[in-house]
C-alpha cells in the first residue's frame, strides 16, 4: 500500500484536489471531471497502464462529519502481453474508488487519508485501485490456445494438426542398446 499521508501537497498537481468550496458543511458536494495522464507505476508482470496516458477522472466530493468523503471512477487504457501467447493486446480499464479523507487524523485508524488543509491527494487511492483492477494473466482472447510446448510457436498459427515426435525421456537410454533398424537391416526374427 501507498502512503496515506498527505506532506504540504501542491494545489497544481493534477491528482491534488481543493475541497475549499465544500466549506465544510456536511451535505455540500461538487463534481470534478478531469484528464490526467498516468504515472509510470501503474503496473504488473504483463499489463500496465502506459505511463502518460490519458486518464478519465469523474469524481464526486461531498463533505460529511469527519472529512470529504471521495466517490467516483477513473477510466485507462491497459496495454499488456497475452498471457497465453505472449502477443500484445490492448483493454479498457475503469475502477470505482471510494474513500473519506478526513479533516483530522483518526486515533482508531491512524493510516486513513487526511487532508492538507483543504487540499486532498488521490495519488495513493487511485493507485491502489488501479493495481488492485488489473488482470494477473491478461489473454487476447478468451479462447487464445497459446504456444506450442514443444516449439514455442503459437498454436493458432500451427493448424490443428500439429504435433511433436517425443520420447520419454525414461525411455531415452533403451535407444542406445538396440542396434540401429533400419528398413534395409533384417532383424533376428527374419534369419
Amino acid at each position: 500500500m501507498s502512503a496515506r499521508r498527505p506532506v504540504h501537497l501542491d494545489p497544481r498537481s493534477p491528482l491534488v484536489l481543493d475541497t475549499r468550496e465544500l466549506g465544510r458543511r456536511p451535505g455540500s458536494m461538487r463534481h470534478v471531471r478531469r484528464t490526467v495522464d498516468a504515472p509510470a507505476d501503474w503496473a504488473l508482470g504483463l499489463v500496465r497502464v502506459p505511463a502518460g496516458a490519458d486518464v478519465e477522472l469523474d469524481f464526486r466530493l461531498e463533505a460529511v462529519m469527519e472529512g470529504v468523503l471521495v466517490t467516483g471512477t477513473a477510466d485507462a487504457p491497459l496495454a499488456a502481453e497475452c498471457g497465453r501467447c505472449l502477443e500484445p493486446t490492448t483493454d479498457r480499464l475503469t475502477v470505482d474508488v471510494q474513500d473519506l479523507f478526513g479533516y483530522e487524523r483518526s486515533p482508531d485508524d491512524p493510516e486513513a487519508p487526511i487532508l492538507d488543509g483543504d487540499l486532498l491527494d488521490l495519488t495513493g487511492l487511485l493507485r491502489d485501485a488501479v493495481l488492485l483492477a488489473l488482470p494477473l494473466n491478461p489473454v487476447c482472447s478468451d479462447d487464445c490456445p497459446g504456444l506450442c510446448p514443444g516449439c514455442g510457436g503459437k498454436l493458432a498459427d500451427l493448424g490443428p494438426d500439429h504435433s511433436h515426435d517425443t520420447l520419454d525421456p525414461r525411455w531415452a537410454a533403451l535407444g542406445t542398446l538396440a542396434p540401429d533398424r533400419s528398413p534395409s537391416t533384417p532383424s533376428m526374427q527374419e534369419s
